[in-house]
């Protein structure tokens, strides 16, 4: 899989952000994209030929395996990392728009089109909601799908076609509940960062705008 349009991406936003947003890209390149390309993707890479059972009976490894796995944790945090980092395109899409619209009118409307101020702000705090929102439902589905943030060593399997209560074993347990954890932690820091920035913004042009009604009226 390419990373290079997400890391563009990143890249892109970076010049529009504040310093906590520039916190949150460095976070998600750094911290979660390498790793994840690094070391976590050769960790999951061969999970089902690496889950073994002890019976041979045709189709019943496949069933455990599906049964406890219904969706693969690689795959489930790369399409996290997609999608935390899709609402960025609305800041980068708003200041393409600001930059098309100077060049069709031939003259400057915007002291600095990337500047965060009017519709971009709004832009940039909707792209914020967006990306905590999606943060904290893959974390539920993570917690929902695995039956919390555990790997356990040994599962007891008795779907069909199995004959009866069988054991199954998941290779390298404890090295992928380090990867989960650390997914985990990653998710909440960029959480954090989230509403920091989106509390910074809603509270700077709060005041900003405040203090400009009360020159205002006092004019």
């Amino acid at each position: 899989m390419s990373w290079a349009f997400l890391c563009d991406l990143l890249s892109g936003v970076n010049k529009y952000s504040t310093g906590i947003g520039r916190i949150w890209v460095a976070v998600v390149f750094m911290f979660r994209l390498l790793v994840y390309v690094a070391a976590a993707e050769n960790i999951w890479k061969h999970e089902h030929d690496e889950f073994e059972c002890n019976i041979k009976q045709p189709g019943c490894e496949n069933a455990c395996f599906d049964h406890f796995f219904p969706v693969s944790y690689i795959r489930l945090w790369a399409l996290q990392l997609i999608m935390v980092s899709t609402p960025s395109l609305l800041v980068v899409f708003h200041v393409a728009y600001r930059e098309n619209r100077e060049k069709h009118h031939h003259q400057k409307l915007y002291k600095n089109p990337g500047k965060i101020d009017g519709g971009l702000l709004y832009t940039y705090l909707i792209s914020l909601i967006l990306k905590t929102g999606l943060e904290i439902v893959f974390l539920v589905l993570f917690y929902k799908l695995y039956d919390g943030f555990k790997i356990p060593r040994l599962v007891k399997c008795d779907i069909k076609p199995c004959p009866n209560t069988v054991d199954c074993y998941i290779s390298k347990p404890t090295e992928k509940m380090i990867f989960l954890y650390f997914l985990v932690a990653t998710s909440c820091l960029c959480i954090v960062l989230n509403l920091g920035e989106l509390s910074y913004l809603v509270f700077k042009y709060s005041i900003k705008y405040y203090l400009k009604r009360h020159v205002k009226k006092q004019q």
